[in-house]
């Protein structure tokens, strides 16, 4: 028993631990299945093929989950790259140029113009709708790239026989935007040669430009609402004649804020998108009706406006503002840019206002003068130009046409720039001259065969335009009839000196003939220089500098940068009653001499013809109590005119200019003085009865000149 009690049953722990070690299980090795083997001929036909797949798909979604990271990263990178919206509405790299006639009212711009800020939320909206009708009827579906808007493009290209990037491009409004902003480059002068080549580069179509704009526009996605995409597009699009965006455009062509505009001027707003200057309104009024037919019909299909509405625009489209359809004054805007200085003109940075002296009512009766004498008058296919100036006695220039195109931007002036012997049109400087030493209207001078010696070229005989001599005439028989012989004789008498230096008191800035042919205008001058001449003559002598800039300021500034001190009236001339007798001599120049077509029944009008050898130039420069008109007419290339005379086709368009310019005035007298009987004797060529009288008052002249 004890033995059995000593003996006790051992633990389970100590048989645990005495139990033999189990032998150790061998690991499974797993096994792969074996690759599938192709069975039959078949299977080894196509075994490569389901191999090549298998791989294609293993590599693709590999690739595709790579692309799809980076697409993310890139996308967020460029969202987060984004500006506040009020920094990306206002992308030019120049300023503007907004023009003012001297009522206030705009006749011209120049440079790009931008109207304002206008979001999404505060423009028309039928002018909101239009746009995204026209655009991109998916915008709001999308998340900046349409495939389906690009497969049609692609489609609808190549049906077309374009390329498939060439032509329609099925960009969004989103993609769109990307393009006007660069993909978020800005202009830097320093890398660009020019604007002109940042924008080309801007607007270059590649795979690879595609790529980073559908991604760039996908980073706008995120980083702003659709409104806000879809206002940083109505700021930004380019839309003709300037105006960088949609305030802008409303306000050059219907004279109105983007805000206000109806479903016509909506519609004829959105059909520029497509090709801005083919469509401007004010380059081709009926394509533009056309186009915004087509965008009335989008806007009707996609349930934006009613069938009502839509009818009501089609019958009714949109009309331009009074000051976009006249589009008076290109020419005078150009001249008067050129007044000012460059970096406030034509190189501005600034959105600069120029108040001007431009009545548009006086521009538009010089251009239809102009236009109805030609149509009246010229020959169909004749290429012969004209130009006008209308000024008042102070140099203010109140109209201006440059040539035939009376709605050219940025051409050749003819008013301005192109210097023309002046003919007979310079002579009253000469009379102008011999009043202010002591002749009268009513002194004689010899139409008798003259023969002047000139050192190095012998002798010169100069002819009348009828080939006669008359003997003694007046001076203002001399000068209404415009004979050259006494025109050379009392130029001769009193000094061509004396004649150059009273032609450039009053504003001939060119330079003037040496010799006798002088007195018959073989000198150049501009229309511009030879109007603001009679204009001295008209205000009782003395010189004028012609002007058209007021003063310039910065856009909603009050104080103006810079005003026209030093132009306008100058130094007197000559003395007060000189000019008075001159002017009634000028007077009979359109009652009984080579002007008479420019008279106009019920007013006194003064003026000079002017025709140069062969007829290469033909002038008429006159006058009322208020305003001077100058016309020039002949070619380009100067090759002479066949029958034209300044007493002849351009007297009649100053007569047409000066009839629409008085309409519905009262007449007022020229300030005139009609002289007494002669004191004097004959002037011939060989001598002058006068001489004491020159030399009384030649020391007042020349010191008056000087000063």
């Amino acid at each position: 028993m004890s033995k059995n009690r000593n003996t006790r049953r051992p633990l389970v722990a100590e048989r645990r631990e005495r139990t033999p070690d189990a032998p150790k299980r061998r690991a499974r090795k797993t096994r792969r299945s074996p690759a599938r083997r192709p069975r039959g001929l078949v299977g080894w036909l196509l075994f490569p093929f389901t191999w090549a797949l298998r791989l294609i798909w293993r590599i693709s979604w590999r690739l595709a989950f790579a692309g799809a990271v980076v697409l993310a990263l890139a996308v967020f990178y460029f969202a987060a790259q984004m500006p506040p919206i009020e920094a990306m509405v206002d992308g030019r790299t120049r300023g503007s140029v907004t023009l003012l006639d001297r009522s206030g009212d705009v006749f011209a711009w120049r440079g790009d113009q931008f109207g304002g800020m206008v979001t999404a939320e505060e423009v028309s909206p039928y002018l909101h709708d239009a746009v995204v009708a026209t655009e991109d009827r998916r915008f709001y579906r999308h998340i900046g790239v349409d495939p389906r808007g690009i497969a049609s493009a692609v489609r609808i290209n190549l049906r077309e026989g374009r390329g498939p990037l060439s032509g329609n491009g099925g960009s969004t409004i989103t993609q769109q935007t990307a393009k006007l902003l660069c993909l978020g480059v800005p202009y830097d002068p320093e890398t660009w040669d020019s604007e002109r080549d940042y924008e080309s580069d801007c607007r270059r179509t590649t795979i690879w430009r595609k790529v980073k704009e559908a991604i760039y526009a996908m980073g706008m996605e995120a980083a702003y609402t659709k409104e806000e995409i879809l206002s940083i597009y109505l700021n930004r699009a380019y839309l003709g004649e300037g105006a960088r965006g949609f305030e802008a455009a409303a306000q050059r062509y219907f004279g109105k804020s983007a805000r206000s505009v109806d479903p016509a001027e909506a519609a004829m707003l959105a059909g520029l998108l497509k090709a801005p200057s083919s469509y401007a309104p004010t380059n081709n009024m009926g394509r533009a009706v056309d186009r915004a037919a087509v965008v009335v019909g989008l806007m009707e299909e996609q349930g934006y406006i009613t069938p009502e509405q839509a009818d009501e625009a089609r019958r009714n489209p949109a009309q331009l503002s009074e000051a976009a359809q006249a589009r008076a004054g290109g020419y005078f805007a150009d001249w008067v840019m050129g007044q000012g200085p460059d970096f406030f003109t034509r190189n501005t940075t600034e959105d600069v206002v120029i108040r001007t002296t431009l009545d548009q009512r006086i521009q538009n009766a010089a251009e239809t003068a102009l236009l109805t004498v030609f149509d009246q008058k010229l020959s169909n296919g004749s290429d012969v130009e004209a130009a006008v100036v209308v000024m008042s006695a102070d140099g203010a220039v109140r109209g201006m046409v440059g040539g035939r195109d009376v709605r050219a931007v940025s051409a050749f002036n003819r008013a301005t720039q192109a210097r023309r012997q002046t003919g007979s049109a310079f002579k009253p400087f000469i009379y102008a001259t011999a009043l202010d030493l002591g002749f009268t209207p009513n002194d004689l001078v010899d139409d008798a065969p003259l023969t002047i010696t000139i050192p190095g070229s012998g002798p010169w005989r100069p002819e009348n335009y009828d080939r006669q001599f008359k003997g003694p005439v007046t001076l203002t028989q001399a000068l209404y009839e415009s004979r050259n012989i006494p025109a050379v004789i009392l130029s001769e008498e009193v000094g061509r000196e004396l004649v150059s230096q009273v032609a450039n008191g009053f504003g001939i800035d060119s330079e003037l003939a040496a010799g006798p042919a002088l007195a018959l205008g073989a000198s150049e001058s501009t229309l511009i220089e030879m109007t603001g001449a009679y204009a001295g003559i008209l205000n009782g002598g003395s010189a004028v500098e012609p002007y058209g800039l007021i003063d310039l300021r910065l856009k909603g500034d009050d104080a103006p940068l810079m005003d026209n001190v030093g132009t306008g009236m100058q130094e007197r001339v000559v003395q007060e009653r000189s000019a008075r007798q001159l002017t009634y001599m000028m007077n009979q120049v359109t009652v009984r001499g080579t002007g008479t077509r420019a008279g106009i029944s019920g007013w006194e009008i003064a003026g000079k013809s002017g025709t140069t050898n062969s007829q290469r130039d033909a002038w008429f420069i006159g006058f009322n109590a208020d305003y001077v008109i100058g016309v020039w007419m002949g070619f380009d290339d100067n090759a002479p005119m066949r029958g034209v005379t300044g007493g002849g086709i351009p007297a009649d368009i100053f007569r047409e200019t000066m009839q629409r310019v008085v309409a519905g005035q009262q007449p007022r007298p020229l300030p005139m003085e009609v002289p007494g009987p002669s004191q004097n004797g004959t002037l011939a060529s060989s001598g002058m009865v006068a001489d004491s009288q020159i030399l009384n008052v030649l020391d007042t002249i020349l010191g008056g000149l000087e000063n």
